[in-house]
């Protein structure tokens, strides 16, 4: 199966113009999304987080549950729920606020061992930058790199959230000889610096950057594959980027190339394939409100 290990949230977004707008509330956060599109994918997946043992704790967990995601790694506690408020632009584009103090999942502790059958962990957002959680999922991919177990990295960047940026972008960087896969978005990429060759040399097998309706490229060793975005109308990009996570790490599992050998071996129409296919399921995101990706079902053909 592949784990996926980070926060699980509420946001709260806008049903209208101006400050004072209603608040729907929306189950959500990075690799909550990620978990819930490899699920509705049909790929075996557990989530890894510390979840509250509230009202919106629970439905979480329930919709982790109907979706064919193992809990039984996620652990319970009293303290509320994490919730992000959404702002969106007249472009769909989607920004945040963070209530986070004394919340569950900034609580996380690395678990001894990951579920059996773990065939790849995928990390990323606010997870790895509130403490003392950030520093145990630090932990956690440190290990399952060093078991030789597939990592993959979605930093999706929240600048808000993070108090000392040059600390964070030296953490970034000494993360990267444990990432197998590298994903962000070109925003997170100007926001970091450095070059997808830089980062490769670092550790990664392949860097894959989105680029909203651009498309997507993927930099590797052995050269650059990239697809267009597909042509939809964007209600809102809520979720488009975990939904790529889980389309890239789905079509790498079904590939058999949960590997660095695997990705090496995979070649230019390998590639193109499975950017083809991640931006096709990102676009079925951004073709409705909130964090929906896709089921299989929707990708056929």
């Amino acid at each position: 199966m592949i784990v996926v290990a980070g926060e699980a949230l509420i946001d709260l977004v806008p049903q209208g113009t101006g400050a004072l707008a209603a608040l729907r509330p929306a189950l959500g956060g990075g690799p909550y999304n990620t978990a819930v599109a490899l699920g509705r994918l049909g790929y075996p997946a557990a989530f890894c987080s510390r979840v509250s043992s509230d009202a919106f704790g629970q439905a979480l967990l329930d919709r982790l549950s109907a979706t064919g995601v193992d809990v039984s790694a996620v652990r319970r506690g009293p303290e509320p729920t994490t919730l992000a408020v959404a702002t969106v632009g007249a472009d769909g584009s989607a920004a945040y606020s963070f209530y986070v103090d004394g919340t569950a999942d900034r609580l996380f502790e690395a678990p001894s061992m990951l579920p059996s059958g773990t065939r790849a962990v995928s990390f990323g957002t606010c997870s790895l930058v509130l403490e003392p959680g950030a520093s145990a999922y630090e932990e956690l991919m440190r290990r399952a790199a060093a078991q030789g177990v597939f990592t993959a990295l979605d930093p999706n960047i929240r600048a808000g959230l993070i108090p000392d940026a040059d600390a964070y972008r030296a953490r970034f960087k000494s993360w990267l000889p444990s990432v197998s896969l590298l994903k962000l978005s070109v925003e997170d990429a100007e926001w970091l610096g450095g070059t997808p060759h830089e980062w490769l040399a670092s550790g990664p097998a392949a860097v894959v950057i989105t680029r909203g309706a651009d498309g997507l490229t993927a930099f590797t060793a052995d050269g650059e594959y990239t697809v267009p975005g597909e042509r939809i109308e964007v209600v809102d990009t809520i979720g488009a980027g975990d939904t790529v996570n889980a389309a890239l790490l789905h079509g790498l599992a079904v590939r058999d190339a949960l590997s660095t050998q695997g990705l090496a071996e995979l070649g230019p129409d390998g590639w193109r394939d499975l950017l083809g296919f991640a931006a096709r399921a990102a676009a079925i995101t951004c073709s409705r409100a909130g964090a929906e990706p896709p089921y299989a079902h929707e990708l056929e053909g």
